[in-house]
């Protein structure tokens, strides 16, 4: 295409060839129109041709090529090859109608040869050395109006201009004798051969039907009565096809309203499925481009782009279509956006990292903190295709900080995809930042969603990424918070549960058989071949936006399984932890009770008060936001089998009246003391007092759901009064199948006594029935 400059070459300045070249030059710099060869710049120079030198004239244009050669390669054929030929002539009709009804001005020499063909298959007019004005003013002048009409071919002649009958032209319309010209390059175009003789314009074999009429009127004998160029193009339906109406809708498309739009790049896949390929790719996807980038497409014009980069070769693709969409991630258009990262899948692996880290991603990150649920959900979903390209600086310090939002995001559906997401892309982060992030965000958060499916991800999520856990934290931190999913009210969430304890005790397996064995080396890997159902990528969630869970699903989890998960969380804490929790308490009541708001909090989004403090240091710390929740501590804590097996094995002793109310004098006096312990884990509690009981409720299911204790205390002694509930009738009570029966007296509950500033009776307390179930036991 990107043809050298035309040249004319003279033996003398005075040569008539240069003349007329010169004549084409001046012509072509002057005349501008859309279908018209563009003119660069021309200059004339003395070559040395041998012995003598020759005047050469240079003229630079935009890169075109001849149209005969141009039809050759495209070897069109049936009905896409009529549609092209209608669009150039179209185009060619244009130009003509341009030079003799605006210009005044008369090609004289329209044929195939004065025709090139432009980059994007656009039909251009040039050859104006015969141009020249049409001189109607002076009908009665024989001089010639056409100053180079030799040059024009004899078979190229109307009769009038082969007799040079210039008094017949003058009375002539001015399109008269460029009328004729287009009707010799149609017969040319249509039968493939260079027109030899002008007596061959009869054979109308190959001239269309639907074009037949206009051709017969573009060569009447009468000058007069030919046809108008201008209204070739308004009236033959030859023009009326898809490729003609689809480039013409979309040269004025900053004229249409946005319906018209929307209705057209809708059809328009379809349409560009019927359409020559090469004129798709080389005409319409440039002009869809560049509407695209600069604000007059829609967005289902997008799709329709990326369906016909899809057409392209990788590198032409590269280089035609990635500019665009790079430009359209800045977009404020929320529909673009979307469809961008709907079809990321199509075009993201063309994209360098470079170009994802320093362009894209700043731009998609907005995303994460749009108000609209959907375009939260493709952000984060597009993330997939994105991160293998970011930096790990990039990954660390914002996108992770992004996701740890997400996880508690007000709509399920993304908090679930957000948990996929992070077993996706764990190994792309550097083992630094999967140690502080991947257990923290699947145990302390996934794990107790209260969305079924946010469960059944967090733990597919450990599963996928067990490779990365030491054996140590798989025992202390990953299975206990597995276990308690095991009777989780969703049937999904206990299958996967199930799978999952299966394959971390497998892990725990062989890392014991290689200690045996002495193989420490080895025994470092803790990781296993994944079960089939496990292996690979994992699969989204159902959408947050099509798919939602009944209202009920999305609290669907009952407050045990917030109960189970402190308690997995609890065991796996150090004594001094648990001393550290209770101690602090207020004296008011007991510790146990104290315990319930944390809980409470902590079984919205798992983080619990922790969650405030990370979003206030958001934009001012590197970290991604879950380095603020405290690790559990290595050392493995005292069993509570051991415990509570202990307590039961205590003499069982019935105190006195007097008794009970001296320990809880005694009891007070230590509560007053915060840097005391109240007791220890394996201690039997004294009884408690009951003063204040109008501020204190007696203990409710939702008490005992967040009561991490609640399941080695003893059932309420039966009484005349309104019974508690007790630990055995609990269903969710996670160690009820290791607790002591009740007792089986009937013994009234202890006395009263005074307590602080005045003395009111109050109900028995927990304090007191965890008495009365040790006694029973040990007796």
């Amino acid at each position: 295409m990107d043809a050298p400059p035309r040249h004319l070459q003279g033996s003398n300045p005075q040569d008539r060839h240069l003349v007329a070249g010169r004549n084409g030059v001046k012509r072509l710099r002057t005349v501008r129109h859309p279908n018209i060869l563009s003119f660069l710049h021309s200059t004339e120079a003395e070559v040395p041709d041998g012995p003598a030198m020759k005047h050469t004239i240079y003229i630079v244009t935009e890169p075109v090529m001849p149209l005969s050669e141009k039809l050759k390669e495209l070897n069109l054929g049936g009905t896409q090859r009529d549609e092209y030929f209608a669009w150039g002539l179209h185009q060619i009709s244009k130009a003509v109608s341009f030079l003799n009804n605006d210009c005044k001005l008369v090609h004289g020499n329209v044929c195939l040869a004065s025709v090139v063909v432009t980059q994007t298959l656009d039909w251009k007019l040039h050859a104006f050395d015969v141009l020249s004005e049409f001189d109607a003013n002076n009908e009665a002048s024989g001089s010639p109006m056409l100053q180079f009409e030799w040059l024009v071919g004899t078979q190229y002649k109307p009769l009038e201009l082969t007799k040079s009958d210039w008094a017949s032209i003058r009375k002539s319309p001015p399109w008269a004798i460029d009328s004729w010209g287009l009707g010799c390059l149609i017969f040319e175009l249509f039968s493939g051969a260079k027109l030899a003789r002008t007596e061959y314009l009869r054979n109308t074999a190959s001239i269309p039907k639907s074009l037949l009429p206009d051709y017969q009127r573009l060569l009447n004998s009468t000058p007069s009565r030919r046809l108008n160029p201008s209204k070739l193009i308004d009236n033959s339906e030859f023009f009326q096809n898809k490729l003609v109406e689809t480039i013409q809708f979309m040269e004025v498309l900053n004229l249409k309203d946005s319906v018209e739009k929307d209705s057209f790049f809708r059809k328009l896949p379809n349409i560009a499925e019927q359409l020559p390929r090469e004129i798709v790719l080389k005409k319409l996807l440039p002009v869809l481009a560049s509407s695209l980038e600069f604000g007059s497409a829609a967005a289902p014009a997008l799709t329709v782009l990326l369906k016909m980069g899809s057409w392209l070769p990788a590198d032409q693709f590269s280089i035609k279509v990635l500019p665009t969409i790079v430009k359209l991630f800045a977009s404020n258009d929320r529909a673009i956006r979307a469809c961008l990262l709907q079809h990321i899948d199509q075009f993201g692996e063309s994209l360098s990292a470079q170009t994802v880290d320093e362009q894209v991603f700043p731009h998609v990150a907005t995303g994460f903190s749009d108000t609209t649920v959907s375009i939260r959900e493709l952000t984060l979903k597009s993330m997939l295709v994105l991160a293998p390209k970011l930096s790990q600086r990039t990954i660390s310090g914002s996108l992770l900080k992004y996701l740890s939002k997400l996880q508690v995001d007000e709509d399920p559906g993304i908090r679930t995809n957000t948990t996929i997401l992070l077993g996706n892309i764990a190994n792309y982060m550097n083992d630094g930042t999967r140690k502080r992030v991947l257990i923290n965000a699947f145990t302390v958060r996934a794990l107790r969603d209260t969305f079924p499916p946010a469960r059944a991800a967090g733990i597919m999520a450990l599963s996928v990424t067990s490779s990365y856990y030491e054996m140590t934290e798989i025992a202390t931190r990953v299975l206990p918070n597995i276990v308690v999913l095991t009777f989780d009210p969703d049937s999904d969430v206990r299958t996967k549960a199930f799978q999952a304890t299966d394959q971390f005790l497998q892990i725990a397996k062989q890392h014991h058989e290689k200690l045996t064995t002495g193989d420490t080396m080895v025994a470092e890997s803790t990781g296993v071949q994944l079960k089939p159902g496990n292996a690979g990528l994992l699969g989204w969630a159902m959408s947050s936006i099509t798919q939602k869970g009944k209202p009920s699903d999305h609290g669907s989890i009952s407050t045990t399984n917030a109960s189970n998960s402190q308690v997995s969380a609890t065991s796996a804490a150090t004594p001094g932890t648990q001393a550290s929790t209770v101690g602090h308490a207020p004296s008011t009541s007991s510790s146990f009770d104290q315990a319930a708001p944390a809980s409470a909090r902590s079984s919205v989004n798992g983080w619990g008060e922790l969650e405030d403090g990370n979003i206030q240091e958001e934009n001012g710390s590197d970290k991604e936001g879950w380095d603020d929740v405290d690790p559990f501590d290595d050392k493995p804590s005292p069993s509570l089998l051991s415990n509570i097996q202990a307590a039961q094995k205590r003499p069982v002793v019935q105190p006195k009246q007097a008794v009970a109310n001296s320990a809880k004098s005694h009891q007070l006096k230590v509560q007053k003391t915060e840097d005391d312990p109240l007791w220890g884990p394996i201690v039997a509690a004294p009884p408690k007092s009951a003063s204040k009981s109008a501020d204190i409720k007696p203990s409710t299911s939702n008490n005992d759901e967040d009561d991490l204790w609640g399941a080695i205390a003893a059932p309420a002694p039966k009484s005349s009064g309104k019974p508690l509930k007790t630990a055995a009738a609990n269903s969710d009570d996670l160690w009820g199948a290791i607790a002591a029966p009740p007792p089986s007296t009937k013994a009234r509950p202890l006395a009263s006594s005074g307590r602080g500033r005045g003395t009111k009776p109050a109900q028995p307390k927990l304090g007191a029935q965890r008495i009365g179930r040790t006694s029973s036991t040990g007796m």
